[in-house]
């Protein structure tokens, strides 16, 4: 799939280009790179959440067919928002509404996605007192569940976004995406303002989404401490493109990766080297039109710099 913003003056920012992966059911797949290489433009046009001058080609099938890139606005939120595909998004407190509760959030969403019936009387005839009273209960517990599941604290229900430090904000967006139990997670730095034991305690959390039965996760991130703790396969981001795909056994083993930018990611951790990677990533509306990492590349020559490298067998380096 690719993606490009239309700009004025008959410009084109390029925030995506074929870029494909497969993800199965049961397995999570860490899509890491700097800001701003695309990450979550991705994420956004896999639910159709772009703006109005971006345009889209290629596509994103679920295992039934159905074109996530071509699905009109009606079908992506009837029956795929929230139910099929499911999202943690960036920014979660810019995503959550300002005078209502994170109870009344969460309630919402349960009543939208699981829609809880109102029981009938011994004769089948509706008692709608008990009925409203019996639907309250349960969309209550079922609200206080899905904070449990994301670490949320019950004793924060009742406060308003505002209220909320960015790390219970992002636990209140995990909680509200796990609510529909789709199919497949997008979790778009899920991570956010956590500390370690709640990192952890978040990213098993979606794993263990994963392990059910039909369910996927694709998590974007910039923790690759968490990447390694979960995913299955690691896919690298740069300027737009994916320039390796590898499975985390091997990315972050003694092997480790074969693009020197993925390597460059690893050695900037303060475990290993500790060294940033020099220089800075290209503008995307203005792409060289050779490898897009050339000039922040020691390995780079005048092949680099002239021709871009096709993705083969999981990486798009000249040198790999």
């Amino acid at each position: 799939m690719s993606v490009r913003f239309r700009m004025p003056g008959e410009r084109h920012v390029e925030a995506v280009t074929d870029a494909g992966f497969t993800l199965a059911a049961g397995e999570c797949l860490a899509l890491v790179g700097e800001s701003g290489c695309g990450k979550s433009v991705l994420a956004s046009a896999l639910l159709g959440l772009l703006p109005g001058n971006a345009e889209t080609a290629g596509s994103a099938r679920l295992a039934d067919g159905l074109d996530l890139l071509a699905a009109d606005e009606t079908t992506l939120a009837r029956t795929v928002r929230g139910r099929r595909v499911g999202l943690v998004p960036q920014s979660p407190a810019a995503h959550l509404t300002p005078v209502r509760t994170i109870r009344s959030h969460l309630e919402e969403t349960v009543r939208e996605l699981a829609g809880p019936s109102e029981p009938s009387g011994p004769s089948g005839a509706r008692t709608p007192g008990t009925g409203r009273r019996a639907r309250r209960a349960r969309l209550r517990a079922a609200a206080e569940a899905a904070a449990t599941r994301a670490a949320f604290p019950a004793s924060h229900l009742d406060h308003h976004p505002h209220e909320l430090s960015g790390g219970l904000a992002q636990r209140a967006a995990t909680a509200l995406a796990l609510v529909g139990d789709a199919p497949l997670l997008l979790a778009d730095e899920p991570t956010t303002g956590l500390d370690r034991d709640l990192v952890h305690r978040t990213v098993d959390e979606l794993r263990a989404h994963t392990r059910e039965a039909g369910r996927a996760l694709l998590m974007i991130t910039h923790d690759l401490a968490a990447a390694e703790r979960i995913a299955d396969t690691v896919a690298v981001m740069y300027a737009g493109r994916i320039v390796e795909t590898a499975p985390a056994a091997v990315f972050f083993g003694p092997v480790g990766p074969r693009h020197p930018y993925a390597r460059g990611l690893l050695d900037a951790l303060p475990e290993r080297a500790f060294a940033p990677i020099p220089g800075a990533p290209p503008e995307l509306g203005a792409l060289p039109p050779g490898c897009a990492f050339a000039d922040r590349c020691a390995q780079a020559d005048t092949t680099c710099r002239t021709r871009r490298p096709p993705l083969v067998e999981g990486v798009a380096c000249h040198h790999a």
